[in-house]
């Protein structure tokens, strides 16, 4: 098997600012530009102009600029939005090497690199974690990012030959989920959605390359295909069951698995049932991903993702009427007073599933993971394992909740590997096979290319 080529959204915008490093030919214009800043600008709905070197190239579809030498060329995107609808959003301009595509489609302008998976893989390691974390982590993070790819790149063909509905609707409320069903034009995005994929401005250390050398086209597999390898952040303990955050296929190597060598004494870890999940989330039991050394995070973690210190158990109080706003502004949803948030179902890790929401006009059920996550914050919760504690007013006389407090568990869906505790796992001497091992048991590490 040849190294494929990827295809990577990296912006979309009524206009796109840029600036070329090197010589890059525009494909269909017979043309070539050194060494320039340009933009393009939407003009239709499929039609753009793009302003470069003094010259303004219309287009309708799309143009592709190829690097002359995809070693030194490199193109830059300005205000790339990064951690988007997330708590640490925010704008930086961003180097790549590989061909800049520019499309336009229902009035958008899209920016998409085209480059290999290695090339990309360099950038995923840095972007998703710092350079400078330990190289037993970078080279386990490799293998499930290319692992991740590759079974995206095949789960594709399938959504687009069969359709895709992440989207169930019931007498109760409905469930939605978020996976592939927004990406028809390119093959992944660059922000969390997918992976963090920010050029060759994270590339910053020889310990990367050497990770991405050293485990080239090695692959994660289950009966003989490659693994859907997720990751994120901190399980808070338990890692979760792939069909209670995805789509309903269940998935042996994304099984349950205590981040911890021993189950943690004193717990019932059937965490499906409230009264276990309760007790997990409101205590600090033994984990890898119960850590609070610095130097460990700072190793591992990028500047925004250490502006969150409390990955582990988190607390945040809603207002009643910062819930209506919320439910009304990222959901659509209007249930008069709050009454209630009532979990209805708890994955294998305590997560919410399915979410009750109680009110004085009428009550719905809303899942899976992160669309309660979504619907309970302005970006998003760090997760849906949570309690809810009820603040009742002063007024005795009044039943409406004052507020509510979410005392929480984790940082992300649960999915997979854990991130940091994987970090936590490295700097105790085991190594990216025993990793991968403890994260996605009934897997195999094979070399594909």
């Amino acid at each position: 098997m040849e190294t494929p080529t990827i295809e990577v959204g990296i912006l979309s915008a009524e206009t796109i600012c840029f600036k070329l490093s090197g010589t890059f030919f525009l494909t269909d214009a017979g043309t070539s530009v050194s060494n320039k800043e340009g933009f393009a600008t939407i003009t239709g709905e499929t039609s753009f102009i793009i302003n470069i070197d003094e010259k303004e190239l219309a287009y309708n579809g799309a143009v592709i600029l190829d690097p002359s030498n995809e070693n030194t060329d490199a193109f830059e995107l300005f205000n790339v939005i990064i951690g988007v609808q997330f708590h640490w959003e925010r704008a930086e301009n961003q180097r790549f090497r590989g061909k800049l595509k520019i499309f336009a489609d229902r009035g958008k302008l899209t920016a998409v690199n085209i480059l290999s998976l290695e090339e990309y893989l360099l950038s995923v390691i840095s972007s998703e974690m710092s350079s400078t974390s330990a190289a037993e982590l970078l080279k386990a993070h490799a293998v499930i990012s290319r692992s991740w790819l590759l079974a995206q790149l095949e789960k594709s063909k399938q959504v687009k030959s069969a359709g895709y509905m992440p989207f169930i609707k019931n007498e109760d409320g409905y469930i939605r989920w978020y996976d592939r069903e927004d990406h028809d034009r390119f093959d992944v995005c660059a922000d969390d959605h997918c992976q963090r994929y920010q050029g060759i401005t994270k590339v910053s250390s020889e310990k990367v390359y050497d990770a991405l050398q050293t485990t080239r086209g090695e692959v994660l597999t289950y009966n003989n295909k490659v693994c859907d390898a997720r990751f994120y952040k901190c399980c808070g303990g338990v890692t979760e069951l792939f069909e209670h955050v995805w789509e309903p296929v269940h998935h042996p190597y994304l099984a349950k698995v205590i981040d911890n060598p021993t189950a943690p004494a004193g717990y019932n870890m059937d965490l499906s049932i409230e009264e276990n999940a309760a007790k997990w989330i409101r205590t600090k039991p033994e984990a890898f991903c119960n850590t609070d050394d610095k130097e460990v995070l700072s190793q591992m973690l990028n500047n925004y993702d250490q502006e969150t210190p409390d990955f582990y158990r988190w607390e945040t109080t809603l207002t009643q009427t910062e819930v209506k706003e919320l439910l009304s502004k990222k959901v659509n949803i209007d249930v008069g007073d709050v009454l209630d948030l009532i979990p209805v179902e708890r994955g294998v890790s305590g997560r919410i599933i399915r979410l009750k929401i109680v009110g004085s006009k009428n009550s719905l059920t809303i899942g899976k993971e992160l669309e309660i996550r979504k619907a309970l914050s302005k970006s998003h919760l760090y997760s849906s394992a949570f309690v809810v504690e009820k603040k009742s007013p002063k007024d005795k006389g009044n039943k409406t909740p004052e507020s509510f407090v979410l005392k929480g568990a984790g940082w992300g869906h649960g999915v997979g590997l854990c991130q940091i505790g994987a970090a936590v796992m490295s700097t105790k001497g085991y190594s990216y096979q025993e990793i991968l091992s403890h994260y996605f048991p009934s897997s195999k590490l094979e070399r594909i290319y």
